[in-house]
């Protein structure tokens, strides 16, 4: 019994990874695709992906709160090499953009999909690392800002969502859009512009 227990828990496990998945690229290619859709691409009935997620918003919700983690993991990873607040941010910035241009036109469903605050609060954990870095620097004089640190951090938020929705919208060429973001989000902190621009090359330019 253990076994057939075991055994069909990890079958289900194995569906909803790949429900996951293929939901993450069938609204990647349209972000109106409905459950139907989405459960013809994963090979299962209807019937399977609502046992996961009963419904599209949960589904997307769960979607976005994988992008959360990955974007999480990324900022930890950036900064761990960092010399000064500055070229964490830059760090952070341009790492996060990596990851988030896979899933800039799934932010901006989840935008209309989930409610802001849900994802004002899936970015809580990101956004106090952002504080305490913004903090570091206005101290020390490296960042300048008629704006306190967590302000500040919601609005180097917002400039991300702005950027990605630059790119959705084609105003703006993906390939060109991280450093682009980064240097904004710099200079928003009080960074001169040109100060800003040396260090995105510099941080982007490396192995």
């Amino acid at each position: 019994m253990t076994a057939m227990t075991t055994g069909n828990t990890s079958r289900a496990d194995t569906n909803r990874r790949r429900i996951l998945d293929v939901a993450l690229a069938e609204l990647l290619r349209d972000p109106d695709a409905s459950m139907d859709q989405i459960a013809r691409a994963a090979g299962v009935v209807r019937r399977t992906v609502y046992g996961h997620f009963p419904s599209r918003e949960a589904l997307i919700s769960t979607l976005v709160d994988g992008a959360v983690e990955a974007l999480t993991d990324a900022d930890t990873q950036a900064r761990e090499t960092a010399s000064d607040p500055a070229e964490a941010v830059a760090r952070s910035v341009l790492a996060i953009w990596r990851i988030a241009d896979r899933y800039r036109l799934l932010v901006a469903l989840a935008q209309r999909t989930v409610t802001v605050q849900g994802i004002r609060e899936r970015l809580a954990p990101l956004r106090a690392t952002k504080v305490r870095v913004l903090q570091q620097g206005l101290d020390q004089g490296v960042f300048s800002s008629p704006l306190p640190a967590p302000a500040l951090a919601y609005v180097h938020e917002q400039m991300l969502f702005a950027v990605m929705e630059a790119v959705n919208d084609g105003l703006l060429a993906a390939r060109e859009a991280g450093r682009s973001a980064t240097v904004a989000v710099l200079t928003a902190a009080g960074v001169p512009a040109s100060t800003a621009t040396a260090l995105v090359a510099r941080v982007s330019e490396e192995p």
